[in-house]
């Protein structure tokens, strides 16, 4: 059964989830990035080569030649054939289409008040699911 985490209260979703990803896959773990569209898909690829002078992370578009073997994929389309299924990092406003194929969701939440109400409505969703979603707030220990 897939795992769901909420991580709320974040002040920089792009950021955020760039670190979360290193995260991961530091520990060894493939992740696809789902985003809302082609602009926060192009901010996040961006943000993802400036994270670090010291780090680099490894990752391409779904639909790219090489993202079968890039253990990093971004994505603003979860129709496409996807490579991976350890970890998905959903920046979009929707639930996730095939969720259920990954073993871990991190929901990334904004701290405005459209995005985090849109959170809820995605809470709520894996809610009636069945899932027990966990939740994170940023900042907070």
């Amino acid at each position: 059964m897939t795992r769901v985490d909420f991580h709320s209260n974040v002040p920089d979703k792009l950021a955020y989830a760039s670190r979360l990803v290193r995260k991961a896959y530091m520990a060894g773990n493939k992740v696809v990035v789902l985003t809302s569209d082609g602009e926060q898909l192009a901010a996040l690829n961006a943000a993802m080569w400036t994270i670090s002078p010291t780090d680099f992370l490894p990752h391409v578009a779904a639909g790219d030649p090489l993202a079968v073997h890039t253990p990093i994929v971004l994505t603003d389309n979860m129709e496409v054939a996807l490579p991976h299924h350890d970890i998905l990092v959903n920046l979009s406003q929707l639930p996730p289409a095939n969720y259920e194929q990954f073993q871990r969701v991190f929901e990334i939440v904004a701290m405005d008040e459209h995005d985090a109400q849109a959170g809820r409505q995605r809470f709520l969703h894996y809610r009636k699911a069945g899932l027990q979603p966990t939740h994170f707030v940023a900042g907070k220990t």
